[in-house]
């Protein structure tokens, strides 16, 4: 996530905005949300987790990483789904496909 934010001018200008989730209660995800430019959610439940379409892992009771990358219209046009702690988009490659697909636009 700290990528995300690190990269907080480019996605601006891009009109891009971030947003992040967490199963973690407040007091827990408070001090990551503390590192970040962007909004952290937490309490995510598995009823929300249901709602994205996440994967949400029983034995721990935690939704895994789950990335959607979506446009002006809301409608999903990339998305990510892991396991564990590989796979997860990168913040550059959000900006590239952001940049692709608004050179397809022209």
């Amino acid at each position: 996530m700290v990528g995300f934010a690190k990269l907080k001018d480019e996605f601006a200008a891009l009109g891009v905005k971030v947003f992040a989730a967490s199963v973690d209660p407040e007091d827990k995800s408070k001090p990551v949300a503390d590192e970040l430019n962007f909004p952290l959610g937490y309490g995510v439940t598995r009823a929300q987790a249901d709602q994205l379409g996440s994967w949400w892992e029983e034995r721990r009771q935690i939704i895994q990483p789950s990335e959607f990358i979506l446009n002006a219209e809301s409608k999903v046009i990339g998305s990510s789904y892991s396991d564990g702690p590989l796979g997860r988009i990168e913040a550059t490659d959000v900006i590239k496909l952001v940049n692709f697909y608004e050179a397809q636009k022209k």
